[in-house]
């Protein structure tokens, strides 16, 4: 008689050997134990483990069947339990990377394509309605022109640097695009850096703001923008990136141009905007290409603006010279942050 299959959870922080075990059928799966799962939903069969999967918010990761169980029902049962699982976790919109060649499976359990690096990966999500409602809701906001212009800005927090993007990048086009970044990973939360931006950004013309979606430089599209301490740089994660926005969001409003500053400091920005070119022009690749528009960073007494440094006055506590490198809202609020911060710590 065949043992049931039996499902349970595993916090891998919390349960080393339970975690090892997962990483050993991980490895005969020919992958690895991705650093940020909170959660493992894990089959078992007669106490042995059969499958995995984790959860890293509402992205699925690390998904493993054991060889000798594949190929009957027990995906479908492991990804039907792994979305109860998201939905007690307050997720029902899930993403999931997988290799091109297992897409298919994972087609069978509910899942739609969004995006495929040749040979690399396949992004996926758990509806069919969510790049479509995305894309339809960009397609009310379309312009005509010949030059149509996108700038993505994460503005932790929004510095006179971003002001002078946005502005030399608006007058070089038909109309501009601007989107925040929306995933709230940043010191600045987004709520403030989108109020910012749209104070910084009021008195330019022809420009459309928009707060940035899980589609666009997110957890799911591009998880390692996120952990720049780790010093990840992958190519898939910006390919994955770049490609949807090639494929979806830049038709939708009908983008010919994106727009980026020059990058002296962070190492993960700069081969961000170098993989532009491969992802963004090459005309073979699927969608309309984009041409890249790499525009000088602003110098203030010699120096690039950055936000970073901003930070670093910030926590310094040095508001004059900080008032050098921003507009007024975003001194406020720095200011404001500041003096709150030294509150919570009495």
């Amino acid at each position: 008689m065949t043992e049931p299959l039996e499902f349970g959870t595993v916090d891998p922080g919390r349960e080393p050997l339970a975690a090892a075990e997962i990483r050993q059928l991980l490895a005969a799966c020919e992958l690895e134990l991705e650093a940020g799962v909170q959660v493992f939903l894990v089959c078992r069969q007669g106490g042995q483990l059969v499958a995995c999967a984790g959860l890293e918010g509402g992205i699925v990761k690390c998904v493993a069947v054991a060889e000798a169980h594949r190929g009957g029902s027990l995906s479908l049962a492991l990804m039907h339990e792994l979305g109860c699982l998201a939905l007690e976790r307050g997720h029902s919109h899930l993403f999931l990377y997988t290799r091109p060649g297992n897409a298919a499976r994972f087609q069978g359990c509910g899942f739609h394509p969004l995006v495929e690096v040749p040979g690399w990966a396949t992004l996926m999500e758990n509806t069919p309605a969510g790049i479509q409602g995305c894309v339809r809701g960009l397609r009310r906001q379309r312009r005509e022109g010949g030059r149509i212009g996108c700038v993505v800005l994460n503005a932790n927090p929004f510095t006179l640097g971003h002001q002078h993007l946005v502005r030399s990048a608006a007058r070089a086009c038909d109309w501009l695009h601007l989107f925040v970044v929306g995933e709230d990973a940043s010191a600045v939360p987004f709520r403030d850096r989108y109020s910012l931006v749209r104070a910084g950004v009021a008195g330019i013309e022809r420009v459309t703001l928009h707060p940035g979606s899980r589609y666009l430089i997110s957890r799911a599209t591009f998880p390692s923008y996120f952990i720049k301490d780790r010093c990840i740089v992958e190519t898939c994660d910006t390919a994955v990136d770049l490609l949807l926005f090639r494929q979806h969001l830049a038709p939708a409003l009908g983008i010919t141009h994106r727009y980026v500053g020059t990058e002296p400091f962070c190492r993960l920005t700069r081969k961000y905007n170098e993989d532009m070119r491969t992802w963004l022009e090459d005309p073979a690749l699927p969608g309309p290409p984009v041409q890249v528009a790499e525009l000088p960073r602003l110098e203030i007494g010699g120096r690039p603006v950055s936000a970073s440094e901003v930070r670093r006055l910030q926590a310094a506590g040095d508001f004059a010279r900080m008032a050098a490198l921003v507009p007024p809202a975003t001194l406020d609020l720095m200011r404001e942050r500041h003096a709150a911060t030294a509150v919570a710590a009495l």
